[in-house]
């Protein structure tokens, strides 16, 4: 009897320490469900509106990039880790064929983007460089940069980009940032595939709505007219100026501006009847 319940107790000895690790990990995987559907998402969403710091990088070639040598535009900056072997990847391979439909419509400079490694134990100029050969970007005038720890922690807290370790690297919020010409934060866009409309249209109201440095009236009424009559298809997935707009709205003004002479001038017959 005394022999059963030593091996009972003895059992139990054993299975706890089990049972607590399990507990454990059981509780840590559903915090980190909520970090990643709540936090992280209302972290992102936070971050609009903040002005980004002038961080300081070293790209592809090992030569350093400040933030501020990418401003005077408006900025896209996506956050991705190099030995990631299907997400980044993915989201980069689709980001590019936004950002090439992007260029179409706004001008090949109007904007910049950088793409930027956060692992900072591997994501050096060189791992970053071949990522970039890897996802086809290496030679369509991205920014591929990498930054030490602590610049990565500030800018990603700023970023409202949160990223934690995970059996399979990283788990990580999928966004690009769309950042204006002074810096702040104006739009997140999630996911690895997302709509044209959801990355291009903000950087429609960066490039063709706001006040640029020296712009004459004129410059500035035609980025008003190439702002509204901009419009996209969804059939094709791209943007075209829409020259039926325009012409309605010339059509318009030239009604008004007959209708105008016609009172104008029946005005003045009138008035020189009743003065015969």
């Amino acid at each position: 009897m005394c022999k059963s319940i030593v091996s009972v107790l003895l059992l139990i000895s054993l299975l706890l320490p089990a049972y607590a690790s399990a507990a454990e990990t059981t509780g840590q995987q559903a915090t980190i469900q909520k970090f990643q559907y709540k936090s992280a998402l209302q972290a992102s969403q936070d971050a609009i509106g903040q002005t980004l710091v002038d961080y300081r990088f070293v790209n592809e070639q090992g030569v350093s990039v400040s933030m501020a040598s990418l401003r005077g535009k408006p900025l896209i900056i996506s956050m991705v880790y190099s030995s990631c072997y299907k997400i980044c990847p993915m989201t980069i391979r689709h980001l590019s064929k936004v950002v090439d439909k992007a260029r179409d419509t706004l001008g090949e400079q109007s904007f910049n983007i950088a793409v930027i490694g956060f692992d900072t134990q591997y994501d050096s100029p060189q791992a970053m460089k071949y990522f970039a050969k890897q996802q086809g970007i290496d030679d369509k005038n991205w920014n591929i940069l990498s930054a030490d720890p602590d610049t990565i922690a500030a800018l990603s807290k700023q970023l409202g980009f949160q990223f934690f370790t995970s059996p399979n690297g990283f788990d990580h919020v999928v966004q690009a940032t769309v950042i204006d010409a002074k810096g702040e934060i104006y739009r997140q866009v999630y996911g690895e595939v997302f709509e044209t409309q959801l990355l291009v249209d903000p950087l429609i109201e960066l490039v063709y709505n706001r006040p640029k440095p020296n712009q004459t009236m004129l410059d500035s009424l035609l980025d008003k007219v190439r702002f509204f009559c901009t419009s996209y298809d969804p059939n094709s997935d791209s943007y075209h100026f829409d020259y039926s707009l325009f012409i309605g709205m010339f059509i318009g003004a030239l009604i008004l501006l007959l209708t105008a002479m016609f009172i104008t001038r029946e005005w003045r017959r009138q008035k020189r009847q009743s003065t015969v």
